[in-house]
């Protein structure tokens, strides 16, 4: 009987439709290879191992891989194993990926329609495509199998993994961002999971198209930032703010120098005058750290026009906001919240964490003095990225920083995929900023800020954002 006599077609989770919520229905689960499959796949890579010269692997292209996958070929032959020539070619690939790639997950890395892959357990491999996730049928061996995967990525960044060190943040040769952690903070075995690095970056046209925005909301972005003004993009984990802060510095003129500042880099500037600084983690001895903060302070000296900094986490935000209150108008941040609101505590707390023992209220003034506008993402149930609110930060009242709504979306209700329907609506509110805008010489359309239903844009999202 055949090795692979059986169903690998990838199977979606199921959505509930009374919440929205996916969940994973065992009858639908992907098969898993055959005990005999690995075996065999795992005998032959072993023996290419010890029987290849490492010097000739060093480089990861068609040449190469051809090389190993006609020695494997080779040694298949040896085995006396016979196979279908679909089921021998698929072993011979995935042989290769062993040898010049990231094993199972390779053929998942090399999809442009997947955005991140999950690694759980050896036989729970998943991934996300168009916001939903799907469970694969690619496997793991074991425990061991996953941290040798691991080890590849890390190893040649100087990251190091193991019990004395067992978290770690690294990014792949293409950018991708890596997060790896192991027993015993990993109750069930290693934990591998992988944000992948767009090769397209997406545009603004790309994120009307998808439903993210409408057009009125990205002439006022574009306006912003062409008008210098300071921007926060807020939102939960995997809403797409590092997607839309590329997209908003792509807005900033080609005259202007910018300092990025990541932990780890992973945007993606087009401009030519642009220096990218990365944090570092300690060494073995613990000594040799890098964090934000210290990137911020030294960016100051960088005769930077424009900072930008990938995501605040800590006390780097008031050294953020410093910058923006004195002269490096038109930088922008990324932070993690629930709301615009939110957005601001968070903030507000992480400037508390860099013990300056400022009170309160010197702190609120700081952000409603640097901070213009606050634009919130949200990953709705769909699985679809919209922006929820594009607001203003207008000033103090008493101890409260003010903000008001300019657009916000609206669920009109849900079509017959599934798929979560709406519109962007203006409050009606014109901001203050607005002359700033003027000031800069550039002109909105009259109505963008107007209740009128022809501004009103429906947003339709699609799979691929």
């Amino acid at each position: 009987m055949s090795l692979l006599n059986r169903n690998l077609t990838n199977r979606s989770y199921t959505r509930q439709p009374a919440d929205g919520e996916v969940r994973a229905n065992a009858e639908d689960k992907p098969q898993a290879p055959s005990d005999q499959f690995i075996e065999l796949k795992f005998r032959i890579h072993e023996r290419l191992v010890r029987e290849l010269d490492p010097a000739k692997l060093a480089t990861r292209d068609d040449r190469v891989r051809r090389s190993v996958e006609d020695a494997a070929d080779e040694m298949l032959s040896q085995e006396g194993v016979r196979l279908a020539r679909s089921e021998r070619l698929r072993l011979l690939s995935e042989i290769a990926d062993e040898v010049l790639g990231y094993g199972p997950i390779e053929p998942l890395l090399q999809d442009p329609t997947i955005d991140e892959v999950m690694v759980n357990r050896p036989d729970r491999v998943f991934y996300e495509r168009g916001g939903i996730i799907y469970q694969s049928d690619r496997v793991f061996k074991d425990d061991a199998h996953i941290m040798r995967i691991i080890e590849r990525i890390v190893a040649p960044i100087g990251r190091r993994i193991d019990e004395s060190s067992p978290m770690v943040d690294a990014r792949l040769p293409d950018g991708s961002r890596v997060n790896a952690i192991i027993p015993p903070l990993s109750v069930h075995g290693p934990s591998l999971t992988i944000r992948k690095f767009s090769r397209d970056p997406f545009t603004a046209e790309d994120l009307i198209s998808f439903g993210t925005m409408n057009q009125a909301i990205l002439d006022v972005m574009k306006a912003s930032v062409a008008a210098r003004l300071n921007i926060l993009i807020s939102g939960g984990t995997g809403t797409g703010k590092t997607t839309l802060l590329n997209v908003l510095s792509s807005f900033i003129p080609d005259r202007e120098r910018i300092v990025t500042i990541e932990d780890p880099a992973e945007l993606q500037i087009r401009q030519i005058n642009w220096v990218s600084l990365e944090t570092r983690p300690p060494n073995i001895e613990g000594k040799g750290q890098v964090v934000q903060r210290d990137l911020v302070r030294n960016a100051l000296r960088m005769r930077p026009d424009r900072i930008i900094v990938g995501e605040c986490r800590a006390g780097e935000a008031f050294d953020m906001l410093q910058a923006m209150n004195t002269g490096h108008d038109g930088s922008m941040t990324t932070v993690h919240a629930n709301s615009p609101r939110d957005a601001l505590s968070r903030i507000e707390d992480m400037v508390l964490m860099a013990n300056l023992d400022l009170p309160l209220r010197a702190v609120r003034e700081q952000i409603a003095s640097a901070i213009n506008v606050v634009v919130h993402l949200s990953r709705l149930r769909d699985g679809s990225r919209r922006i929820t609110n594009v607001s203003e930060i207008v000033g103090m009242e008493g101890q409260v920083v003010t903000m008001h709504d300019i657009f916000t979306f609206h669920q009109t209700g849900v079509d017959e995929n599934g798929r979560i329907l709406g519109t962007f609506k203006p409050t009606g509110i014109r901001p203050h900023f607005i002359e700033r805008i003027q000031l800069a010489g550039i002109n909105l359309p009259p109505d963008v800020f107007n209740l009128e239903p022809a501004a009103q844009v429906a947003a339709k999202g699609r799979e691929r954002w």
